[in-house]
C-alpha cells in the first residue's frame, strides 16, 4: 500500500537535501530555491515490489526519486515482461508520458522507495519564472532519450559481453552523479531484472559476471560489486567491436 506524506514548512528543504544537487540547477536565487520548495507539498512511500504507476495512467506529475530505487516494464497480450529502465535515487520518474500526457510503462519498486511529487501544473508555471530550472528540465529529458537510444543500441548492435560491460559502466557514471563511489556500490536489481533489461538470459549474466571476476575485472559478492578495472571493461566493449566488425 502506498503512502501519502503531506508536507509542512518544518519539512527538509530542497536547497538542504542529500539529492539537492539534482534536483536543483546550480545558480537560483535563495528566493528561487524558495519557490521550488514550494512546490513538494507531498512524498509517497512505495513498498518493495508495488506497482506505482501503470500503462495509460494520466501524467499529473512527475517524481524524484529521494530514496530507494524503481524499474519501468512494459508487459504485452501473452504476459511477456520487457523492463525498459531502471531509476535510481536523485533520478526523475515519469519524464516518458510528457507526448502523450499518459504513462507509457508501468513503475515498479525494487525496494522500499520513496518519491518527492512535482506536479506538472505547479511546474509549468514555474519554469516559465525561472529559465534556469527549465534548461535544467530539457536537459533531464536530453539525458532520458539518451538513454533509451543507447538501450536500443545495445540490444541491436552489441555483443552479450560488451553489454552486460557497458551495463555496469552506466552504473559507475550514474553513481557518480549522485556523489557517490564510482566503483564500488550494490546492484538494486536482479541478475534476471539485467538479463532481461539487456535481452539476456539469467544464465548469461550470471556467466559473465563470473568471467569478469575471473579476469580480474570487477570483484562481486551477491549484489555488492566492485569495478577492478574500468578500462579493461572500456576494452572489452572495444575488442567485441573489432571482432564484430571483421
Amino acid at each position: 500500500m502506498l503512502k501519502h506524506l503531506l508536507l509542512n514548512k518544518e519539512s527538509i528543504h530542497c536547497s538542504t537535501c542529500m539529492l539537492g544537487h539534482l534536483c536543483v540547477p546550480g545558480g537560483l536565487t535563495p528566493s528561487e530555491t524558495h519557490r521550488l520548495t514550494e512546490l513538494i507539498k507531498e512524498r509517497i512511500r512505495i513498498p518493495k515490489g508495488t506497482l506505482f504507476f501503470k500503462v495509460g495512467d494520466p501524467l499529473t506529475a512527475i517524481y524524484s526519486i529521494r530514496s530507494g530505487s524503481m524499474k519501468t516494464q512494459l508487459e504485452n497480450e501473452s504476459g511477456h515482461v520487457q523492463i525498459t529502465g531502471f531509476f535510481l535515487a536523485g533520478e526523475l520518474l515519469g519524464l516518458d508520458g510528457f507526448s502523450e500526457g499518459t504513462h507509457l510503462s508501468n513503475a515498479i519498486a525494487l525496494e522500499d522507495t520513496e518519491v518527492c511529487v512535482l506536479k506538472l501544473s505547479d511546474l509549468d508555471a514555474l519554469t516559465q519564472e525561472i529559465p534556469a530550472l527549465q534548461q535544467q528540465f530539457w536537459k533531464i529529458l536530453s539525458k532520458e532519450i539518451s538513454r533509451s537510444h543507447n538501450l536500443v543500441l545495445s540490444l541491436g548492435a552489441m555483443r552479450s559481453e560488451q553489454r552486460v560491460a557497458s551495463f555496469l559502466l552506466n552504473l559507475s557514471a550514474r553513481f557518480t552523479n549522485l556523489g557517490y563511489s564510482p566503483n564500488e556500490f550494490i546492484l538494486r536489481m536482479s541478475r534476471e531484472e539485467i538479463g532481461n533489461y539487456l535481452g539476456l538470459t539469467l544464465e548469461t549474466v550470471s556467466r559473465l559476471l563470473s568471467r569478469f571476476a575471473k579476469e580480474g575485472l570487477i570483484r562481486i559478492h551477491q549484489r555488492q560489486v566492485q569495478l577492478l578495472s574500468k578500462s579493461g571493461l572500456h576494452d572489452l566493449i572495444k575488442h567485441e567491436q573489432n571482432i564484430k566488425t571483421k
